[in-house]
């Protein structure tokens, strides 16, 4: 058993650009659900539209790269616009139902061959991230023993982490201000608010935003670390990782849900490679009857979402969460 091989792999996902795009996803999620009380399923579609509103400005229009960075984000806020005129009058339940069918039905017609013209359907669309990439400063990789990340990955992480520090700064900001408090109070009784004269569907609006526009944000840099960007990329799933960075860190939180992304990988990556040496080799540790190599991948998530349910029992509010902050109004 290499320990050292776990410690490296878990390191390096917990700093690499996968956290980076799942703690960009909760950090929108945060201001949604976290401070806004807006119970939103459907955050993988702002991040499919704000990836597809770069990749096809940029590769099927031929629009310069800044400018198609500026029409992904702004897709995003279309998007939020779009959903929360209908939602944002909806129960937190409705709401959830809404916007998680929204995000597939944008996934559905992105990946339908009818509109393979300008989304390339489920083959996706690449060739759009090279001017990223020319950036790049690094002569090579970073592997300093306990981490260790190719040049790609290094230079992607450098932007990653520096846009979810000016993501936090703008979350720490905001809810310093008194629209944080409105939308903090909106969060715990609304009606006292709207008893106050202020618009509560106008706040609810600009949170929706706000955090669209982060999720936005991380499916750009999806497309832009791996170069591409394909349907299968914005699942359900996306949503439910998320959330469980979110969980984990702690909601309300402006740095809960980027340690809780950190958290989320270095477990995932770590129990990974820990179970495939327990069933690599020609003479594995584990016989195959009880798990082999296939099962071993997926064992993982077995074990980080038993982590996640007893959380969930013993310390619900995560990390550095309050509990009194996950309260919702869900009338």
């Amino acid at each position: 058993m290499d320990f050292m091989l776990i410690l490296r792999d878990s390191l390096s996902a917990a700093v690499g650009p996968a956290a980076i795009v799942y703690a960009l996803a909760a950090i929108g999620l945060n201001v949604h659900f976290g401070y806004a009380g807006l119970l939103n399923f459907g955050q993988a579609g702002f991040m499919l539209v704000g990836a597809y509103g770069l990749a096809v400005s940029a590769v099927v229009y031929d629009v310069p790269f800044v400018l198609a960075l500026v029409i992904g984000i702004l897709a995003s806020v279309v998007l939020a616009v779009i959903l929360g005129v209908p939602t944002l009058r909806l129960r937190a339940d409705y709401l959830a139902i809404a916007t998680i069918a929204t995000a597939e039905v944008i996934r559905f017609i992105v990946n339908s061959p009818s509109n393979a013209d300008v989304t390339r359907g489920s083959q996706g669309i690449a060739g759009f991230a090279k001017p990223f990439h020319d950036l790049n400063p690094y002569g090579g990789g970073l592997d300093i023993g306990i981490v260790r990340l190719s040049r790609s990955d290094l230079w992607s992480a450098t932007v990653g982490w520096v846009l979810v520090a000016i993501c936090c700064l703008i979350v720490y900001l905001l809810m310093r201000s008194p629209w944080g408090r409105v939308l903090r109070s909106i969060r715990e009784d609304e009606e006292a608010v709207r008893s106050l004269g202020k618009n509560v569907f106008a706040y609810k609006m600009q949170a929706l935003i706000l955090g669209g526009v982060f999720g936005g944000l991380a499916g750009i840099f999806l497309a832009l670390r791996q170069a591409s960007t394909i349907p299968s990329d914005f699942g359900t799933h996306v949503t439910f990782y998320a959330y469980t960075a979110l969980l984990i860190g702690g909601a309300a939180r402006v740095l809960g849900p980027v340690v809780g992304a950190m958290i989320f990988w270095f477990l995932l990556n770590g129990l990974g490679t820990f179970f495939g040496q327990l069933t690599s080799g020609a003479d594995p540790i584990l016989p195959e009857g009880l798990m082999d190599q296939s099962q071993a991948s997926l064992v993982r998530f077995i074990v980080v979402g038993l982590g996640l349910m007893l959380l969930l029992i013993f310390r619900p509010q995560g990390i550095f969460g309050d509990r009194k902050e996950l309260a919702i109004d869900a009338r």
